[in-house]
């Protein structure tokens, strides 16, 4: 019962540009406020993308739903159906072991994952596609003993078949999903007794495992190509959202000092944290095993969202080769001895205001004239936040502070208790 973060996370993720898509249209069925609900369709579709859900894709979620991060990692590691350690590159095997299924063979089934994935669930296998878990009931019981891979039910097995089964994913083949002893859907095995004027025959299968077969990506990672994308429930702009983020919720604990949405620690908050995403490298939730490290994997196609250029005069700039971007004019010293708090910014806080001044920079008209390659130049350049100042949007916040202006952080913060100037 005891479900904890595995302890090699990836550093970052991001939704595939069409799974992007899916997802902010999924936040607009629900009214301002109330976008927290979509919470479980998201982290399930990262789960669909990457097959596990791994911090940085709890984090990234949260984020888009305007989330403290633990109300994120109480969803995901509530429910089972939420894979918190990676799994097969091909397949993982979800075996029922409940009462039906376990009279009629569940545990042979599991003797043949032991054979041919691993000796114990949740491991990977030794090529790498395959893992497996026992489950509770999933409400196939009149067809046990089955077992749910990727998106489909396999049922009425056998040993013989299920064995046969895997080495025939392992070799690339699609085993079609439903009933494996000829079945149709869930009649009795000596057949019909009533409602014999059924249209089982007009069909090759049941309507579950005809789509199944029709879609044909029954092992596949949904990356939003498997099917069109629409959102009907948004008329003509179908498909398209405002990229309006959602607001915070109210009942939200206050932001802290370094921007971090309430619901982190003064540790977390502290934290350095990686390019463009939701990651923590190096802080550690309450009740995570220690020596968490962070390992690099490809990101399959993903991409973050790109920065939106912002429009600033020119300023003295040369090229940094190894850093990328241009670098952005500098100060020696802030204006008249003192500096501009850019603890006002969303997401500087006081270790990173401390770097941010190191590199030049102290006053809000300086950051909010950043050209888009002295951006990219800034975020390579903060170590341990890189991608911090593109993510939050530090020049669109620092040119209404440079006006005179608030913006929406910069007056919670004032107004907080914890805020420190």
């Amino acid at each position: 019962m005891l479900r904890r973060l595995h302890p090699d996370q990836p550093t970052s993720f991001a939704f595939t540009p069409d799974n992007q898509v899916w997802a902010e249209a999924q936040i607009t069925k629900y009214p301002e406020g109330r976008q927290a609900s979509a919470i479980i369709p998201l982290l399930w579709r990262a789960q669909e993308q990457e097959g596990w859900l791994s911090r940085p894709a709890i984090e990234h979620v949260s984020d888009m739903l305007g989330l403290a991060y633990i109300r994120g990692l109480e969803v995901a590691t509530f429910y089972f159906m939420f894979q918190l350690q990676p799994v097969g590159e091909v397949a993982h095997f979800q075996i029922c072991g409940t009462t039906s299924c376990m009279i009629c063979g569940a545990e042979d089934l599991i003797a043949v994952c032991k054979e041919k994935i691993a000796a114990k669930p949740h491991e990977i296998s030794a090529d790498g596609k395959f893992s497996w878990e026992e489950v509770e009931c999933l409400g196939a019981c009149s067809n046990a003993p089955m077992a749910q891979i990727g998106k489909d039910y396999y049922e009425d097995l056998t040993t013989e078949g299920f064995s046969a089964m895997i080495d025939d994913m392992a070799a690339g083949k699609v085993p079609v999903p439903g009933p494996q002893n000829g079945r149709y859907a869930s009649e009795p095995l000596s057949g019909l007794t009533s409602l014999t004027d059924h249209d089982s025959g007009k069909t090759q299968y049941n309507a579950s495992v005809q789509l199944a077969v029709d879609i044909g990506d029954t092992l596949k990672r949904i990356d939003g190509t498997e099917v069109p994308f629409s959102a009907p429930w948004q008329g003509k702009d179908a498909g398209k959202t405002s990229g309006k983020p959602a607001k915070y919720d109210d009942l939200m604990p206050p932001a802290g000092p370094d921007g971090a949405q309430g619901g982190r620690t003064a540790a977390e908050q502290a934290a350095p944290r990686n390019v463009g995403d939701s990651s923590d490298k190096k802080s550690e939730a309450p009740g995570e095993a220690k020596g968490v490290k962070a390992v690099g994997k490809p990101a399959q196609g993903s991409v973050a969202p790109a920065p939106k250029t912002p429009k600033a005069k020119p300023a003295v700039a040369e090229n940094n080769a190894q850093a990328g971007g241009t670098k952005p004019a500098m100060l020696d010293a802030p204006r008249g001895g003192a500096a501009d708090d850019l603890k006002l910014i969303k997401g500087i806080g006081p270790k990173l205001e401390k770097m941010v001044n190191s590199l030049g920079f102290f006053h809000f008209d300086q950051v909010a004239n950043w050209t888009a390659d002295e951006l990219a130049w800034v975020d390579q350049n903060l170590a341990g936040f890189k991608g911090r100042a593109t993510r939050d949007a530090w020049v669109d916040q620092a040119k209404k502070l440079a006006a005179g202006e608030e913006t929406e952080f910069s007056s919670r913060a004032k107004k907080d208790d914890i805020y420190k100037a």
